[in-house]
Parts: structure tokens; C-alpha cells; sequence
């Protein structure tokens, strides 16, 4: 597909504090786009929106919450005048044992990636379709793949995939395209958050290549701004992930048989692993809901 110029388009990026966010909305602002930055931390926010290179403006706001999700869109097209770009951005994540993950814990990842994503889309569609815009739901590896330890943002991550694959089809005829947006493990605060678990760090370092590695952001983002150009179904931050849809019929069985070995290996240090989300954004979460 051809690409589309995003000179004086008008982007919604959620989670946009830090990591994937932050760094897709400057490359979009680099672009022409106008952007509209929503997330957890308004100080980083602000910040953010401080050194865009067009106009740009900030919410504070919860994805989970109708209400303020809401009104946010209705405010971002009073700001703008409309909105022709939406990525489902925000998300957390846990990891360890499901057996003695923190249930709190675990159901926020769902609330978050899953529920949060849904509510985004649910506010800012009807600006999309009066835009006849682009809605990009970044989702991961994770939902081509299932992993040990990682049961809730696998669960998180495969659940947005097939939301959206639905998603578009329902409100393709309407103008609005929807997107998919795949990435490996990548060099942001949540990824280093969840390395500095010992054992989550070396169960990854025995994936096997290349999903054993850490990915740069710059160029994944780039991928990402490349896919939003050409409003693509799928978006491929790492260049193998392409390939991964091929087989991926056969790595629940894979991982079911190497995932076994790997925890016999590990069972003596589960009981360390932490319970909590993971990274800076994760702690953004927790505070604002004041764990």
C-alpha cells in the first residue's frame, strides 16, 4: 500500500511517557503530525510534549476509565479539529509463576492491555470514522507465541490481536482501518524492568534465537511509523516477526515441551521472582492506584 503523508495529521498515542510511546510520538511529530499524548504521569507528559516538533498537547487519563477516555477524545477534537490516528499504545505487564502470580496484579495487566485498549478504541472511533482514520493496536510477540511465566501478558497481548482482527472487519466499510502492531523484546523501561529479575532475565536468554534478544527502539519504532504510513493490517517491529505467523500453529506444543524443561530447571528460584508489575510504567500504575 502506498503511504500516506502524516503532514498535519492529527495522532493519539497512549502510554506515550516513555518507552514505545514517547519515542512514536516524536518520530510522528518529525513527520508534520499534530500529536495528542495520553498516559499516567503528567509530568513526564508534559515533558514530552515540550520537545514535539509540532503542536502537541497532554491528558492525564487511565485507558481503563470510559468516562475519562471519553472525554479525552471529545477535548482532543476540540484541540485538533480532528483525529485520523489512534495507537492503542498503554500497557503493563508481571511476570512469574500464574500459580502464585498476585491476582491484583495479573488482572490489571488484562484491565490494561486488554480492557484499556477497548476503551480506547471505543472513545475515539467516532472521530475516526468522521476522519476515515487509522487505529493501530500494538500488541507483541506475545500473541503469536504463548510463554512460561508470562501467563497474563500472553493472555493480555493475544486477546488484543484477535479484538482487533474483529475490530476491522466490522468498521472497515465505514472508512477505518486497523492495524497490528508486533514486537520482540525491546529496549524500553518495562523490558529492563523485568530483567532485573534474575530469573525472568536468563528463562529469556534460553529462548531460542531470535527471540532471545534485545531489540533497539529506534529502528522498531521506525518499523512502527512505517507501518502507520501505509495504514497496514500488520506491523512488524522486528523483521522475523513476519515469519512467525507462518508457524505459528506449531509453538504451543513447542513451548509447551521446552517451557516444562525450563521450569524443572528454574523450580528451585521461583519463589523469587516478584510479583508486581514491572518497569517504570508498571510503578506509574501501581502508584496512581495507590499500591
Amino acid at each position: 500500500m502506498s503511504k500516506v503523508s502524516l503532514e498535519g495529521q492529527v495522532a493519539v498515542v497512549t502510554g506515550a511517557a516513555r518507552g514505545v510511546g514517547e519515542l512514536l510520538a516524536r518520530k510522528l511529530s518529525a513527520r508534520g503530525a499534530k500529536i495528542a499524548l495520553v498516559g499516567l504521569e503528567p509530568d513526564e507528559l508534559k515533558q514530552v510534549a515540550g520537545r514535539l516538533h509540532s503542536d502537541a498537547d497532554w491528558w492525564h487519563a487511565d485507558v481503563t476509565d470510559h468516562v475519562a477516555m471519553a472525554r479525552v477524545a471529545q477535548q482532543v477534537k476540540d484541540r485538533f479539529g480532528k483525529v485520523d490516528i489512534v495507537v492503542a499504545n498503554a500497557g503493563v505487564a508481571t511476570g512469574g509463576p500464574f500459580v502464585d502470580s498476585d491476582p491484583v496484579a495479573w488482572r490489571r495487566v488484562i484491565e490494561v492491555n486488554l480492557i484499556g485498549s477497548a476503551v480506547t478504541a471505543r472513545a475515539f472511533l467516532p472521530v475516526l470514522m468522521e476522519s476515515r482514520g487509522y487505529l493501530l493496536q500494538i500488541a507483541s510477540l506475545a500473541a503469536i507465541t504463548p510463554a512460561p511465566m508470562m501467563s497474563a501478558y500472553c493472555a493480555s497481548k493475544s486477546g488484543v490481536e484477535a479484538y482487533a482482527h474483529s475490530l476491522r472487519a466490522e468498521v472497515g466499510y465505514k472508512g477505518v482501518q486497523v492495524g497490528v502492531g508486533y514486537l520482540s523484546w525491546t529496549d524500553t523501561d518495562m523490558v529492563r524492568g523485568a530483567d532485573q529479575d534474575d530469573v525472568m532475565r536468563e528463562l529469556r536468554q534460553r529462548l531460542p534465537w531470535p527471540s532471545n534478544k534485545t531489540y533497539p527502539l529506534g529502528p522498531a519504532v521506525d518499523r512502527i511509523v512505517d507501518g502507520i504510513e501505509r495504514r497496514s493490517s500488520h506491523v512488524y517491529a522486528q523483521w522475523w516477526l513476519r515469519g512467525m505467523q507462518g508457524i505459528r500453529g506449531y509453538l504451543p506444543a513447542l513451548i509447551g515441551t521446552v517451557g516444562q524443561r525450563e521450569m524443572r530447571r528454574f523450580e528451585g528460584r521461583l519463589g523469587s521472582v516478584s510479583k508486581g508489575l514491572v518497569g517504570a510504567g508498571g510503578a506509574a500504575d501501581e502508584s496512581v492506584r495507590g499500591r
